[in-house]
């Protein structure tokens, strides 16, 4: 997991560190994520070939993204490899970071304003976290699908609050709206039909605006009907439009059709 877990960093992971002394054979770097639990580089581990001057290519307080490579002998801290995290990864991982940094900034903020406690704060962070993987990914689903806290079974007076906190200050990467066709023909090619009123609905797709309509077949008489926009107010428009042209398709092939969302 290139995160690490909440019980504390496993081989292989990805960690976020800063550099707090630099050696002729390596450097000491702390864990932003994990407090009082350290690492070391070996200078061997900084770059690919020879490394002449070390400081050259890490200083203090520079921040780092490592990879876990094993325990250190003396059993009190980690040993780590800059080298072997590729650019993209090191960036994938790094923004990682600050997102989650942000989500922790925003939900102290919440708490603050709802008059919670130190440990209230910790506590509802822990269970978030739990629930959707990181606090940033609870806030995420929180702005991108209006129904993801009640599905995780968070119905909180404060639920309310966080989901227009999460809406007033995440740009999630799209926003999806989901629901369910029931289509129903009484003729004998009912099926090609109803393909038809499922691909009309997908039509309303567009590449250059980024929205997408999906349909998938759910079981007779139901479809599922998935839609992507990088909007709130795109999806909305997308859902109706999408929505409107598959039950008039229906409609005028002589079926029966409704629509619900999620």
């Amino acid at each position: 997991m290139a995160g690490g877990s909440q019980d504390g960093p496993q081989e292989g992971d990805l960690v976020v560190t800063t550099v707090t002394s630099v050696k002729q054979n390596g450097c000491y770097v702390s864990f932003d994520e994990f407090p009082e639990i350290e690492g070391f580089i070996f200078i061997g581990e900084i770059a690919s070939g020879w490394v002449r001057n070390i400081r050259a290519h890490v200083r203090e307080g520079q921040r780092l993204i490592c990879k876990i490579t094993g325990m250190r002998r003396d059993g009190t801290s980690y040993e780590l490899s800059l080298k072997s995290v590729s650019e993209e990864r090191r960036r994938d991982r790094l923004q990682q970071w600050k997102n989650e940094q942000r989500a922790i900034q925003l939900l102290t903020v919440l708490g603050e304003q709802l008059g919670w406690s130190e440990e209230e704060t910790t506590t509802t962070k822990q269970e978030l976290s739990e629930s959707f993987g990181s606090l940033y990914g609870a806030f995420e689903e929180a702005a991108t699908n209006e129904t993801a806290m009640s599905e995780s079974g968070f119905d909180d007076p404060w639920v309310p609050a966080f989901i227009q906190t999460a809406l007033e200050n995440i740009v999630p990467a799209f926003v999806e709206i989901r629901g369910t066709f029931t289509i129903t023909f009484d003729t004998s090619d009912g099926i090609d039909r109803i393909q038809n009123a499922l691909l009309a609905a997908e039509s309303c797709s567009n590449k250059e605006e980024e929205t997408e309509v999906m349909c998938f077949y759910d079981g007779a008489p139901k479809y599922r009907i998935e839609v992507k926009a990088p909007d709130f107010r795109s999806a909305e428009h997308l859902w109706e439009k999408a929505t409107t042209t598959a039950l008039a398709s229906v409609k005028t092939q002589g079926g029966r059709g409704e629509v619900w969302r999620e």
